[in-house]
């Protein structure tokens, strides 16, 4: 029978609790278990597709083509699984749900209200994973007594009911704050925190301390006491320097053995700790790598932050990464003294003449250039402009009736159907052997997840690569997915979101190339 592990978080949010259970899905992995985790996120929003990524971070695509929280993308790091549309709930998905539900009679006509509908609804997808799984860790999003997660809440106290009490546990992720003038730290929030999940019925059995500063045992102690749970299962989470080391640290407090204890599980196989020791791992050869786009919030390019760590972890360096606002004035005189650009994708910016400039300074100095999504498009736009002549060159995205249309949308070409008018989620595309792709990926064949709708228009493609500019692959040959520059140290560009595919101790081909790349120029 499955296991469930509910992960709630107490007193402020940002806490780190989908760090804190993948960590603890990497232990039971490490220990011999299946392991899969579920995102349920309280605001309204049906998916995070249109929020901003200044308040929400990344939009995460899972592999069948669902926009999800970024969270999502440290599931997959941690656990090395591709999530699907049943690893990401929002309360809009669920009562989207419920309200087609009743539309179609489904409720024959009764009254529809949040207690059994929606909480039997939510209840329905914690169990998504129960045949494939033997634990399933499911995340609520926000904090202990807001009003929007009490659905949840409510939810998963009766799924506990229901289930036998060694089958199912709630660990508590909390704030224990210190008070520069006290210099102590105050254990009293958390102590509410697990006051006001008491009450709504869930007793936690573990409870993760997020603090700044270590703990005492008597302080443990008391939080134990007051919190009615075992004295082992007081927990402190400092912060590390990687979050990778994260798994380690709870392991050294023994919470894996403390929760198979309480699942009443045993380890299934000695525990591998390549893991600890990898991500322990520190270089000294200094790369700094720009990335230029329209945020300067790492969270709004979560992936490739960690893509660029993943490679230069791989490649024995430590890399710094710099977020530049493309809008910036000085943009030029900012980007001296880098290995590496980095153009990524955006959803809605209209103006790309700061990342065109990043381009052309990139082709230009044979400074090694990424560009992926609308990066890949920018970088055709600014080649088609300053290397072909064709100085209106544009995407009819931006510029409908552009005379040089080298991005278009082409509707529903080769087969293709588009979710929510755009190719969201895993696409197959085969790369030419004599490519670099190719030499990087080592195989013919690839998937990649993709979030765009326009593309690179085929009648200019003889021209771009007659000038240089070669596509390195198509998906179905109708469909240009990689480009690269002849005669350069490293200029690609990728339709797709290139950077949803890395992993510790699994780099993305692409990324370590790139890597690689800003290496030797930085020689």
């Amino acid at each position: 029978m499955s296991k469930y592990i509910f992960v709630t978080g107490g007193v402020v949010s940002s806490l780190g609790k989908g760090i804190c259970g993948a960590s603890i899905g990497r232990l039971l992995q490490m220990h011999g278990y299946k392991v899969n985790m579920i995102k349920f996120d309280p605001y309204i929003n049906v998916d995070p597709g249109h929020m901003d990524p200044f308040q929400h971070g990344e939009v995460y695509v899972t592999s069948d083509g669902a926009e999800a929280d970024l969270d999502l993308g440290t599931y997959e790091r941690f656990l090395d699984i591709q999530t699907t549309r049943q690893n990401t709930n929002t309360s809009g998905k669920v009562y989207q749900k419920v309200i087609n539900d009743e539309r179609a009679k489904a409720f024959c006509g009764g009254t529809v209200q949040v207690i059994p509908h929606i909480t039997n609804e939510i209840k329905s997808r914690f169990s998504a994973f129960e045949k494939s799984a033997d634990i399933t860790i499911i995340e609520i999003g926000g904090t202990i007594g807001d009003i929007e997660g009490l659905p949840f809440i409510e939810a998963a106290r009766q799924f506990m009911l229901e289930q036998k009490r060694e089958d199912v546990l709630n660990v508590h992720v909390s704030y224990v704050p210190y008070i520069a003038g006290a210099h102590e730290l105050k254990t009293k929030p958390t102590q509410h925190s697990v006051i006001k999940l008491r009450e709504f019925g869930i007793i936690p059995g573990v409870i993760i301390c997020r603090t700044e500063h270590r703990m005492s045992a008597e302080m443990k102690d008391k939080l134990a006491l007051f919190c009615n749970v075992d004295k082992d299962a007081v927990v402190e989470s400092t912060d590390c320097p990687s979050i990778y080391q994260v798994p380690e640290a709870l392991h050294n407090q023994n919470v894996d053995k403390i929760i198979m204890k309480l699942l009443n599980l045993k380890p299934r196989r000695k525990m591998d700790t390549t893991w600890f020791k990898e991500a322990k791992k520190v270089f000294k050869t200094p790369l700094k790598i720009a990335v230029v786009g329209k945020y300067d919030v790492r969270d709004a390019y979560k992936s490739i932050d960690e893509s660029l760590k993943i490679s230069a972890l791989s490649l024995k360096c430590d890399v710094s990464v710099s977020y530049i606002l493309s809008q910036s004035k000085d943009l030029l005189k900012k980007l001296k003294g880098f290995d590496g650009i980095v153009i990524p994708g955006n959803f809605d910016n209209p103006s790309i003449g700061g990342e065109l400039k990043a381009i052309e300074y990139a082709r230009k100095n044979s400074v090694p250039l990424f560009a992926i999504g609308i990066g890949m498009q920018c970088a055709v736009i600014e080649f088609a402009r300053n290397v072909l002549g064709f100085k209106t060159a544009h995407s009819t995205r931006f510029l409908l009736n552009t005379p040089y249309p080298v991005i278009d949308y082409l509707g529903e070409v080769a087969g293709i159907r588009y979710k929510n008018n755009l190719r969201l989620g895993g696409y197959d595309a085969v790369l030419k052997k004599n490519s670099l792709a190719h030499k990087l990926y080592k195989k013919d064949k690839i998937t990649e997840r993709h979030r765009h709708k326009y593309e690179i228009n085929p009648e200019f493609i003889p021209q771009l690569e007659k000038a240089g500019l070669r596509v390195a692959a198509y998906h179905k040959n109708a469909l240009a997915e990689i480009v690269e520059l002849e005669k350069h140290p490293f200029f690609m560009g990728v339709s797709f979101q290139a950077e949803f595919g890395a992993r510790p101790m699994k780099p993305h081909p692409l990324f370590e190339g790139f890597i690689a790349a800003a290496l030797k120029y930085s020689k």
